[in-house]
């Protein structure tokens, strides 16, 4: 049994196969001869999903699976049960594999070592969030090719986010050197240490931080997750460290714009910068499904007939 839980724990050659298996089911998806599998997914969502949860739900109905999407409204969460007697009561109806989003940091691994179904981790608290990781790394290293020796940018609430967590863990193994910015209150402590070799620099001025990168991601104002947290209000923050097209002259040229969604419009950018030429991030979503499609394919195994 295979589970994805998440990218600290995968090696740059585990990345660069999983981008090659994302950039298959891509080609396969545009040519309509996606390997059938078949099965049942559930979608367990303890946290407000659109993109992702959607995502999996399609990425696993072009594979040919059955898919159930459970979400805690109307559910036993709200009697009291806890999240494992949910998780085994729903691995009892015989699941392939079990898609769960949780706040809880380390949700995933608990289900992982108790339950006998594959688990894949659609985003725990603010520690990773793999699958949007990989679809970032695809969308670039289509854009720009190899990512080796490329400089990108994160800006914003680097503390709360578990997308820029799994892109620093992603990117810094594919050789990227990465600048994060923002507020110093968006800022941990230390995290020029969370991977080794000097990779991440931190910045507290956007201009300095966007001065001539291959690409900038775009994290959203997480605004459920800074109660009692001292930060910027948002007009501040857009003046400060929100994307405009004028900002976007310093950047390399042909460089890429990245924001995982939700978009606050007028806040991390401006709908110009959103909509423009630069942006990716629709190709982002096109991307989510052809990746999400690979991770199912590897926790569930080779399709007979079909490629791993």
């Amino acid at each position: 049994m295979t589970h994805f839980l998440g990218i600290e724990e995968l090696s740059a050659s585990d990345l660069l196969a999983m981008l090659a298996e994302s950039a298959a089911c891509k080609a396969a998806l545009e040519a309509r001869s996606v390997p059938q599998r078949h099965g049942l997914i559930v979608n367990l969502f303890f946290e407000a999903s659109t993109r992702t949860r959607v995502s999996f739900e399609v990425a696993a109905r072009r594979l040919g699976l059955e898919v159930i999407n459970w979400t805690t409204t109307g559910s036993s969460q709200e009697k009291g049960e806890t999240l494992l007697d949910t998780a085994q009561n729903v691995a009892a109806m015989g699941p392939c594999a079990i898609v769960v989003r949780h706040p809880a940091a380390g949700a995933p691994w608990l289900l992982a070592q108790r339950l006998r179904c594959p688990i894949v981790n659609a985003g725990d608290g603010a520690h990773e969030h793999p699958s949007q990781a990989l679809l970032d790394a695809l969308t670039l290293q289509e854009r720009l090719g190899s990512l080796h020796g490329k400089v990108v940018a994160i800006i914003g609430d680097i503390t709360h986010s578990r997308v820029a967590r799994s892109n620093v863990f992603a990117l810094s193994k594919l050789g990227v050197r990465l600048r994060l910015c923002g507020p110093s209150s968006f800022l941990p402590s230390g995290i020029e240490s969370l991977v080794p070799g000097g990779a991440i620099t931190v910045h507290r001025v956007l201009d300095e931080a966007l001065c001539g990168v291959d690409a900038v991601m775009a994290l959203r104002i997480q605004r459920e997750r800074l109660e009692g947290v001292g930060v910027p209000g948002l007009r501040e923050y857009q003046r400060r460290f929100g994307l405009t097209a004028q900002k976007l002259a310093r950047l390399a040229p042909g460089a890429v714009v990245l924001h995982p969604g939700p978009v606050n419009r007028g806040v991390e950018m401006t709908s110009e910068v959103a909509d423009g030429a630069q942006s990716a991030v629709l190709a982002q979503v096109r991307n989510g499904v052809a990746v999400r499609m690979a991770i199912l394919n590897r926790v569930l195994g080779r399709v007979p007939g079909g490629a791993p």
